[in-house]
């Protein structure tokens, strides 16, 4: 049993694979857990190379996003924003205070000192939101991501989270450390039989 162990663990191809699959599942949980981490505490003022994802908590731009889906927004001049366009903001009055704001450009104007002015409402809303000033401005949506989506609503779920977090960084603590006892064992065996 040990002998065939040893045989797939010294498989060169095995051994490219398993770096391969191992490396590719730490740095996306390290990635997806970092950039959820920073947006939140930071109430996605930080952004990554001028984009930022967010994940969406109400049903007021359906049938357009779902609550769960994961989308891009990139950061954009206000000058380029276009009616219809959907932005993403941080809510300055009333029920929108310190909430990022998900919705569609429904009209634009500028005040006296030529600032730009976005009037904004969900797709199913019936009421305009309190009107946006561009310093509150996160970015134009230009992507929803169905595989982040689907991810996150999967991890969302207490099963999902163990299922798709906690185990696969199980796998990986528990088998470095069940390879480190066999190389290890492996060396006493060969000592031992050096010395007889």
């Amino acid at each position: 049993m040990m002998k065939k162990i040893k045989e797939l663990r010294d498989n060169k191809t095995f051994k490219i694979i398993k770096g391969i699959i191992k490396s590719i599942v730490v740095i996306l949980l390290i990635g997806f857990i970092i950039v959820v981490c920073l947006q939140r505490v930071s109430n996605n003022r930080v952004s990554f190379f001028n984009y930022r994802m967010f994940i969406v908590v109400s049903g007021s731009m359906k049938p357009k996003y779902d609550i769960g889906d994961v989308l891009i927004s990139k950061e954009v001049v206000p000058s380029k924003i276009k009616v219809g366009d959907t932005i993403s903001y941080l809510g300055k009055a009333g029920n929108f205070r310190d909430k990022v704001i998900t919705h569609q450009v429904i009209r634009i104007e500028t005040d006296e000192t030529g600032k730009y002015l976005f009037h904004a409402k969900g797709l199913a809303n019936l009421v305009e939101d309190p009107i946006v000033g561009e310093d509150q401005l996160y970015g134009v949506v230009i992507y929803k991501s169905f595989v982040l989506s689907l991810i996150y609503r999967i991890i969302s779920t207490s099963i999902g989270f163990y299922l798709f977090i906690i185990i696969p960084l199980i796998y990986i603590i528990g088998s470095e450390i069940i390879m480190t006892l066999l190389e290890k064992e492996e060396k006493r065996r060969e000592k031992t039989n050096e010395k007889t």
